[in-house]
Order: structure tokens, then sequence, then C-alpha cells
């Protein structure tokens, strides 16, 4: 695929409006004067699920006080524009429409529940670091089993098939990528969202209200700390749950999943996935960093006139440092235990991956990361992720444009926070440079 010419904007605090969005908020704010406007107390969202499929049971009632949390949060907090509004009313019913739709299917099939799940591949690492391409290109291995956007979006399937033979879930996933482009066009440059692409299953984790998705799109600062200091076992076994379903209706070898949320909680992932295999992405943090910002303040845009990118700056910079520093705790706990071994030739769990490796020489790293993995590259296999590499080049959306000091961050922030990580990845100098990963933890 060829790359475009287009640039993203940095001009954060004014996010781009299509005059006929303009004009849709300008109608909402009027009738929200009035005292009409979307309902986003839990108790209305919980009804509108039930009435809109016809059921009852939600499963495992732990998501209730999560949802509660995070709708009173979006309330106070997230300044949300009259379509930012009813945008995340619908998402927020549409996620407890699948746990009603999911609960029906595992009451009337409770083979679904039964089956096995092969330890996975998990592939983390801080945002912006190439977890993204490396999960793509993976994901092209036809034995391996990637989740698909469309199946993110809705993992039970509908109650009724779609007249034409396709499924509507992929149908509704086109909608969602058009309008996404058309409400933020410079999204795709950052991080392309393709209604039939491999998505990260962060998205499941979302089904328990358990996860940084609200945060990565709106300002929910009370939600985010809370989450924080939350157990996040149920929202892991609830992906189990839906995983086992996604898998039940298309199958595969192995799973290969990929999101930076998991580096927060490897705890709780090898706790829920005690063989899973674990490749962990590298790249200077004062890039992500501001990277990552840019990201977080375009997808704001969507939902909010009021974006305050110095805001963004400060809270992700807090939130990236703490997520490798979690991540770096449970490696050296698990290595220091012994009960963890870090390799590259067919054992161990975890595997080190350098970014600028990844775009430098793609197919060489993929076979250092299928000898991690001790499965065989064959010809099949290898030409279908050529396929992948060729098709995913960078840029084909546009090129992605962000400087750290939009957000009131200097280099010298970044290394300060991320000090131990920048110590034992090789990000310590002051030009800040590469680092040669150490693939062995």
């Amino acid at each position: 695929m060829s790359r475009t010419a287009r640039e993203t904007t940095t001009t954060y605090a004014a996010p781009y409006r299509p005059p006929v969005v303009r004009a849709a908020n300008l109608v909402g704010s009027a009738l929200a004067a009035l005292g009409a406007r979307p309902d986003l107390s839990a108790e209305s969202l919980l009804r509108s699920a039930r009435r809109r499929t016809g059921l009852e049971d939600f499963g495992d009632p732990s998501f209730r006080e999560p949802l509660e949390v995070l709708v009173d949060s979006v309330e106070r907090e997230a300044g949300l524009t009259p379509v930012g509004r009813l945008i995340t009313r619908e998402r927020l019913v549409g996620a407890l429409g699948n746990r009603l739709r999911a609960e029906r299917l595992f009451r009337d099939h409770p083979e679904i529940l039964d089956q096995r799940l092969e330890p996975p591949v998990v592939i983390t690492g801080l945002q912006r670091t190439g977890t993204t391409f490396l999960h793509r290109l993976l994901a092209a291995d036809p034995g391996l089993r990637a989740l698909a956007s469309w199946e993110a979006i809705n993992p039970a399937p509908f109650l009724r098939p779609g007249a034409d033979g396709e499924d509507p879930r992929i149908r509704q996933a086109r909608r969602s990528e058009r309008a996404l482009a058309f409400l933020a066009p410079d999204f795709f440059a950052i991080h392309p969202v393709e209604a039939e692409a491999p998505e990260e299953d962060v998205l499941l984790l979302d089904y328990a209200f358990l996860s940084t998705v609200p945060e990565a799109t709106l300002r929910v600062p009370t939600y985010a700390r809370w989450l924080e200091s939350r157990d996040q076992t149920p929202a892991y076994r609830y992906m189990v749950r839906l995983l086992k379903l996604l898998q039940w209706r298309r199958s595969g070898e192995r799973w290969v999943l990929k999101s930076p949320h998991h580096l927060e909680y490897l705890d709780t992932l090898l706790a829920v996935f005690p063989d899973a295999r674990i490749i962990q992405t590298h790249r200077d943090p004062v890039t992500t960093v501001a990277s990552f910002c840019s990201m977080i303040a375009h997808g704001r845009g969507v939902f909010s006139d009021r974006v305050d990118p110095v805001e963004v700056g400060r809270d992700w910079l807090r939130k990236t440092a703490r997520m490798i520093s979690r991540g770096m705790e449970v490696r050296a706990r698990a290595r220091d235990g012994g009960a963890v071994a870090y390799g590259a030739c067919g054992g161990g769990t975890f595997f080190d991956v350098r970014y600028e490796d990844l775009l430098r020489r793609p197919m060489e790293v993929i076979e250092e990361v299928y000898g991690f993995l001790g499965r065989p590259l064959g010809g099949r296999t290898r030409e279908a992720v050529e396929r992948a590499r060729r098709e995913n080049v960078q840029h084909r959306y546009g090129s992605h444009r962000y400087r750290l000091s939009d957000f009131g961050l200097t280099p010298g922030d970044v290394r300060r926070s991320y000090g131990k990580y920048c110590e034992a990845f090789g990000f310590g100098d002051a030009r800040g440079g590469g680092c040669e990963s150490r693939r062995r933890g």
C-alpha cells in the first residue's frame, strides 16, 4: 500500500469538526439547555441494553461498580459535546448488549466454556513502540488466531443473522470505521482502525468496565485513578470467556493477543495465562511519550471541545511511567524467583524486540520471534507475513507530526520519570539516542 502526503495537525486544543457535526452540537446544546440530552446514568444504560436485546442476564455482577464509577467520572469530568455524549452512550449500551448476548450463548451452549485455550502469544510494551505492526505481522500466520476489529466491537453475535449472509457485525464495524475517518481524519495516520484488521484485546477487558480504554479517549481522571487501585482479575477472567466464545465461532491453533495495557498488569495476565509467551517491544520513551500524547489528544478531540495538551502530557507521563515500572517489577520478581525464564530459542516467557530493529529488518526479527516461540516459520507462513509487511507500511494514511514541547514536557522530564527503564535498556544518554535492547530481560 502506498503512502500519502497528509500530515496530522498539532492544534490539539481546537479539535477538527466537520460542519455537520458543528451544527449537530449546536442543536444538541440547545436541547440540553431544555433538559433533553442522552442519559448516561448506569440504570438508564442497563435498561436500554435489556430493551434492545430482550435479555436480562448480564452475568457476573462485578462489572456494575466500575460502570457506575466510570459514568460518574464521565458526567463530571469528560466535558462531552452533544455528539460525543451520544457516541459514548451508544458505546456503553453496546458493551452491555454484548454481555447480555454472550451470557445467552454461554447458557445455551455450555460447550463454549468447556473449550481449552492454548497458551497465548501476548505482545505488549509502551504505546507507540511497534506493537501494532508486530501484531499484524504475526496475525498473518494462518495458524495463529488474532482478534479482528469487528469482533472486538461485538464479540457476541447478534441475535439475528444478516439477510445477505454476511455477519452484520462486520457491516457495523465498517460503518464505525467510516464514521471515525469522517470525525477525525487525522487519527488514521496515528493509529489505523480498520474493520477487518487485527485489533487490541484490551477492548475485551472493557466489557468488564475495567480497562484503560475510557481514559484513552475521554478525560476521566477519577475513574483512571480508581482503576489503578482495582484488581484486574475479573476483567481478565471475563476476557477468557469472550476468547472462548470467539474461538467457538472461528477457531485457530493459538491466540496472538496485543495491548500496551498488559504491561501494567503482567502479574494478573500471568496468573490467568500462566503459560503465555510475552513479547515486549521497546523504543526511546522521549519519542513514545510525545507520540502517544498526540494520539490521546486527537482521540479526545472526537468527544470534547475541551482538550488541554499540557494536562494530557502531565497525566500520561505519570501513567506510562507507572506502566513500565510495574512491568519491570513483575519481570524482576519472576527472574529473581526463578519461576520465569527469558530466552530466544524455544523457551522462556519474555522476549524483547527493539522498535528500530522491527522497522529496519522485520523478517529477521520475525525469525527470532519464531525461534523464541519454538514455532516453525514455513514457506506459506513466511509469504503471508511478508505480504502483511508490504501492506502495513508506515505513513500509508499520512505522517504523524508531534512535539514533546506541545504537551509541556522536556526530554529531561521523561528521562527522570523513566529512570530505571532508560538505564536498563540504554536510553539514558542526554542526546536521546537509541538503545541496544536486551533480549533476555
